[in-house]
């Protein structure tokens, strides 16, 4: 794989597939990956994050899921990128060193979400300890306050945070603030960091802004599609890079009106993809049959430009 190339473009945030009775469903992801690059030309993934229930799942299972993911991606994908945080430092540094191990393109962490950093440095000495673990892994901050409910800027968390962490390749940004992206762009152009955007209808504001890639679940279902976009946006043709962003916030506005998060993307991209993601981890519940059949009725009607 090569880790070493900048990392650009669409990211899939993964989900972890799973059995009926709640266990990793392994033997999928083989098929998985297949489908992503295939089907939706996707060539990185970010494993064991938000979407791939990172944190309801154990130690050992993360470390399966990385190994796999690391397995059949191998000559296929480009990049392989895992999400190591947790809330025990113990347990996010051993995890560090399991991806560093096994040949991880990269490295992420969030804030810890349940006692939480308050400042800059409390966030900065938690993400050292992890990142020195894997001396030689790409590592990338992964901000994402609506969930861990930690609201350092990320434009104040960057100022010096190279010289701290000398394998600092980038942000994963989840937070609809483009003020920050921005500043955190334009103050860090030098050093060529990696800014991926993690909200997924807000995509071609943060790409005007200067995002260099996204991260993202829908990249799961909706690849082919954002791709255009971002094709679109580099020639520039703006009005169809626009018509691609507001057909792909038509359908996330209609789900979130239903009921939308990580158990309702497992049943999109099971309906999508014909690969069963199974159910999601309590205390999760499985998408209704009623959402499923909106939903899919909704994705059905949209009408993308021609050249999809």
């Amino acid at each position: 794989m090569t880790s070493r190339k900048k990392l650009q473009g669409l990211v899939a945030a993964t989900v972890t597939p799973m059995t009926p009775d709640g266990q990793i469903n392994l033997p999928v992801i083989r098929q998985y990956v297949d489908y992503l690059v295939n089907e939706q030309n996707v060539k990185n993934v970010f494993v064991n994050g938000t979407t791939g229930e990172g944190l309801s799942l154990s130690i050992q299972e993360r470390k399966q899921l990385a190994e796999e993911w690391m397995c059949q991606g191998k000559d296929k994908l480009d990049h392989v990128i895992i999400h190591v945080g947790a809330l025990s430092l113990p347990e996010s540094q051993e995890l560090a060193r399991h991806a560093a191990a096994i040949g991880a393109g990269g490295i992420a962490v969030i804030a810890p979400c349940f006692f939480k950093p308050t400042n800059k440095d409390e966030l900065v000495t938690f993400l050292q300890k992890v990142a020195s673990e894997a001396p030689d892994v790409p590592f990338y901050y992964y901000h994402i306050p609506p969930l861990t409910g930690v609201k350092i800027r990320v434009e104040e968390l960057l100022d010096g945070l190279k010289a701290q962490i000398p394998t600092l390749q980038g942000v994963k940004f989840s937070d609809t603030d483009l003020l920050d992206l921005a500043q955190c762009i334009h103050k860090n152009e030098t050093q060529q960091l990696e800014f991926l955007y993690g909200v997924d209808e807000q995509l071609l504001g943060a790409l005007a802004v200067g995002a260099s890639g996204a991260v993202g679940s829908t990249y799961n279902y909706l690849g082919r599609q954002t791709n255009l976009m971002l094709q679109a946006f580099a020639k520039p043709d703006l009005a169809l890079a626009r018509k691609y962003q507001f057909l792909t916030g038509e359908f996330l506005n209609f789900v979130i009106k239903l009921g939308f998060g990580v158990a309702q993307t497992k049943a999109v991209m099971t309906f999508v993809s014909g690969i069963p993601m199974g159910p999601p981890r309590l205390p999760l519940l499985e998408a209704s049959k009623e959402f499923i059949v909106e939903a899919k009725a909704k994705l059905d009607s949209i009408v993308w430009p021609v050249g999809d």
